[in-house]
């Protein structure tokens, strides 16, 4: 049994990140939370000036999404009718981060999946703000589904790490988890190191090929290159459909969306992204 956070503003790409989740999980019984986060910048005056006097305010701003929430229900109770799946929407009035870590804790949530725009203008515009604040504030698994991205059947699977990453089995359990849903895809490890004086003959890590011992993997490395340029064309060359990184709080996931600090090359994921927190 799957618990699986769909975060939504009603835009089309968090719909298409959640029809990705609804594809992805295809047989197995899951729960699916729809929540929607009201901010206080969102205040509608036309809502509170048009709800009962008995009504809070909190109650005139929160009614219209609670209606729209059991509406995109209904429609996929509706699509997804011969699947195990059952379908609970959820209201917040907080910060994304905050509705989030607070839905998780008290829902038992296994995963949270999300669209990955959001921001223009900026570097940020490559996942979107919104998804970055959930990245960095939020230690939980969230997979980002790239806008328009149609799903695919994940037949491989890209893991990348970084030298000195030491990822801890116990929180590779998700993907293992993830990956016996499809079947168990093959594994691509690509460790990255883009100091340019790094040792190209660097052989297999023994860490890593001892926690994917028993699953099909491969192993690649990679020196000398900036991180989102070695990934995009290891994408490109390899076409997995899905990819694994862990990130801190800083590090891989700078090096991973900017480049190198003297480097103006940003990466817009082209699969979705699973991101687990070390």
């Amino acid at each position: 049994m799957f618990n699986i956070l769909l975060p939504t503003d009603f835009s089309e790409n968090s719909k298409n990140a959640i029809r990705y989740a609804l594809e992805f999980f295809k047989g197995k019984a899951s729960t699916f939370y729809l929540l929607n986060v009201q901010k206080t910048s969102e205040y509608v005056t036309a809502d509170v000036l048009s709800a009962p006097l008995e009504s809070s305010v909190y109650d005139a701003v929160m009614a219209d999404n609670k209606a729209t929430i059991d509406h995109i229900i209904a429609d996929y109770e509706a699509a997804y009718k011969n699947e195990p799946y059952h379908f609970k929407g959820i209201v917040d009035f907080d910060t994304l981060p905050e509705a989030i870590s607070q839905t998780v804790s008290s829902h038992n949530i296994d995963l949270v999946v999300m669209g990955s725009n959001g921001a223009t203008g900026s570097k940020e515009a490559f996942f979107g703000s919104n998804t970055l604040k959930v990245i960095r504030q939020v230690d939980f698994p969230l997979l980002i589904v790239p806008e328009g991205y149609t799903y695919q059947k994940p037949d491989s699977v890209l893991f990348s790490v970084h030298p000195g990453d030491a990822p801890e089995k116990e929180k590779l359990q998700l993907l293992f988890k993830l990956m016996e849903v499809q079947h168990q895809p093959q594994i691509h490890i690509l460790n990255i190191d883009d100091d340019p004086l790094a040792d190209t003959d660097e052989t297999e890590n023994p860490d890593l090929n001892a926690i994917f011992k028993n699953r099909e993997h491969t192993y690649h490395h990679i020196t000398g290159i900036p991180t989102p340029v070695a990934i995009n064309a290891f994408v490109q060359l390899v076409k997995p459909s899905l990819h694994t990184m862990f990130v801190k709080k800083e590090g891989f996931l700078e090096r991973f969306i900017f480049g190198s600090e003297t480097s103006e090359i940003s990466y817009g994921t082209r699969v979705p992204l699973l991101v687990l927190h070390q």
